[in-house]
């Protein structure tokens, strides 16, 4: 198998190499230099159509994309430690953390990326009132989420899963574009701290 990525601060690739690490696996991984369009090139576009990384290329030539997707199949594989859960609940209430970082704050994040940041200038028509708008809600679903961990330690529950690659790939993302963890949400920083202390966070 190969995965093809890009180096941080990408934050999908980033979220199968913290998976990676966490499992203990290695793949041989290829670059794919965002910055010069090469996800846009026609050989990579037989790859994937929508020209995005990752992609997994499996041993007789399958590709698949989507980082929560890639994670899944290799979760299947090296089903130990478990980090999409192994009840139907846990893996139930995993797959619903997932989804609501990707849609309530990763959406925002994505917007606010794409219409008020320099580097996207060229690549799209931005919007940037539309962009600037987003971090209000960005902000509010930060302190939902301080009070969701109330009486938790990880995204999903009592264990680290899935659930907290994809909301600390999404946490650091925007900070590094300038969107900012609110002040007043110490659950939220103090979860950050946790995870950013495991060693697959260097990933």
């Amino acid at each position: 198998m190969k995965l093809y990525g890009e180096d941080n601060p990408a934050p999908n690739p980033r979220r199968v190499r913290i998976f990676l690490a966490e499992k203990g696996l290695t793949l041989a991984h290829e670059r794919v230099p965002l910055g010069e369009r090469a996800h846009k090139a026609a050989g990579f576009l037989e790859k994937n159509s929508l020209g995005q990384v990752p992609v997994l290329e499996l041993d007789d030539g399958t590709f698949l994309s989507e980082s929560v997707s890639i994670c899944r199949y290799l979760e299947g594989l090296h089903p130990q430690p478990s980090l999409f859960g192994q009840t139907a609940l846990e893996q139930a209430t995993i797959d619903m953390w997932i989804r609501r970082i990707e849609l309530q704050l990763m959406a925002p994040i994505a917007h606010i990326w794409r219409h008020t940041h320099p580097l996207t200038a060229g690549l799209l028509t931005q919007y940037k009132d539309f962009g600037e708008s987003n971090r209000a809600h960005a902000d509010r679903i930060y302190r939902w989420l301080d009070g969701e961990l109330a009486d938790k330690a990880f995204i999903a529950g009592a264990t680290y899963s899935m659930a907290d690659i994809v909301a600390q790939t999404t946490a650091d993302f925007g900070r590094m574009i300038g969107v900012a963890i609110p002040e007043d949400c110490g659950r939220v920083l103090a979860w950050l701290d946790r995870v950013t202390q495991r060693s697959s966070a260097k990933a």
